[in-house]
């Protein structure tokens, strides 16, 4: 392009040139304007010759410049070909993987939705269960008797316990010859109104939480009836037993710790049952001081027993030295008499022997 362009501005400089020799050629003689005519023609010949020839490279030129377009093209639209198989390749297994994954995702879809259904559900029955006063009541005393069921021995516990002042408790504990008072209905009513409302409703929460302990402390801490001086409140979640922890009354004061001033532990499912094992372990360990407390006792018998047997060997024995001393004396005296029945036996009976036998009859 740059040669077009300076072919083109050489032809216009040759024709202003031109231009301006005839115009100023116009009043000179016709023997100068001839000479310079022909000095004209000759200096037009050159450059065209010169033009020419510079064409003629320009067009080789741009041929082979045309010549490695056209291939660089060629090559480029089958690369572009290439190329565009593979990305049309690498687009069908994207497509196919992308069904795939979005199959997968509507089967997980569907099984959220039907698991939504079914919390749903639960959530309901839930609620239906936590409606009334006596269902909360019996969910929590049922759980209660699970976890006493798996923890302790059936001797160890006994549900719905009754007391001299008429007061029932859902369950006691044995704990040697004292019992530990369980009391499962906690009011579910005041947290489930903290949960619909807000905090605004934590206030009748603490005040439901406390007049419970209170109560629980009045009916069923009796250590003049054989319990123990503390009792358990047990609360039949976890979440309700967090809100539990984590509430203050007006006062500032967290709640388990007025529950535990008043002797009344709060305790959810968990806590419980490991309350319970440490009980269990204290059970066993009663039952083992116990067997060796019988274990003394039956040794001081054995001990007696020994006693009065070496009494009786050691009488055994008096009376085996003495039959010792009897049979020796028998047997002198015995062979006595045979030395007199020797004697006698040969006719004759001699003072002496007379004597002997004398003495040996007498004795």
């Amino acid at each position: 392009m740059n040669s077009i362009a300076a072919v083109a501005v050489a032809l216009a400089a040759i024709a202003v040139v031109a231009w301006a020799v005839i115009v100023w050629t116009r009043g000179r003689s016709e023997a100068q304007t001839a000479a310079l005519r022909q000095e004209m023609q000759a200096l037009l010949a050159t450059q065209a010759q010169t033009l020419a020839t510079q064409v003629g490279q320009l067009s080789q030129t741009m041929t082979q410049q045309f010549g490695q377009v056209q291939h660089a093209l060629q090559k480029g639209v089958t690369d572009t070909g290439l190329l565009a198989s593979q990305a049309q390749t690498a687009v069908a297994t994207e497509l196919q993987n992308s069904r795939e994954m979005l199959g997968k995702i509507n089967q997980q879809l569907g099984e959220v939705q039907r698991a939504g259904r079914d919390l749903s559900q639960a959530s309901q029955t839930l609620q239906m269960v936590l409606g009334g006063a006596k269902t909360r009541g019996t969910l929590g005393e049922v759980a209660l008797e699970h976890l006493l069921e798996d923890a302790l021995p059936r001797a160890a516990y006994e549900f719905q316990y009754s007391f001299a002042t008429g007061a029932v408790v859902d369950a006691i504990v044995r704990s040697g010859n004292r019992n530990l008072s369980i009391d499962s209905k906690f009011p579910l009513d005041a947290y489930r109104r903290l949960v619909e409302t807000g905090e605004e409703a934590r206030r009748e929460f603490a005040q439901a939480v406390r007049k419970h302990a209170d109560s629980i402390a009045e009916k069923y801490i009796l250590p003049n009836e054989g319990t123990l001086d503390i009792a358990f409140m047990f609360v039949p979640s976890e979440s309700v037993y967090y809100e539990l922890l984590m509430t203050e009354d007006a006062k500032g004061a967290r709640l388990d710790a007025y529950s535990r001033a008043k002797g009344v532990i709060p305790v959810s499912p968990n806590t419980l049952h490991a309350y319970l094992s440490a009980i269990l372990m204290g059970l066993k360990g009663m039952q083992v001081e116990e067997n060796a407390r019988r274990l003394l006792g039956s040794l001081a018998g054995l001990r007696k027993q020994v006693e009065a047997f070496a009494e009786v060997y050691e009488k055994l024995g008096t009376h085996l030295r003495h039959a010792q001393q009897s049979y020796e004396d028998a047997d002198s005296k015995l062979g006595r008499a045979r030395n007199a029945l020797d004697q006698m036996a040969q006719g004759a009976l001699p003072e002496a022997p007379a004597k002997a036998l004398e003495a040996t009859t007498e004795d």
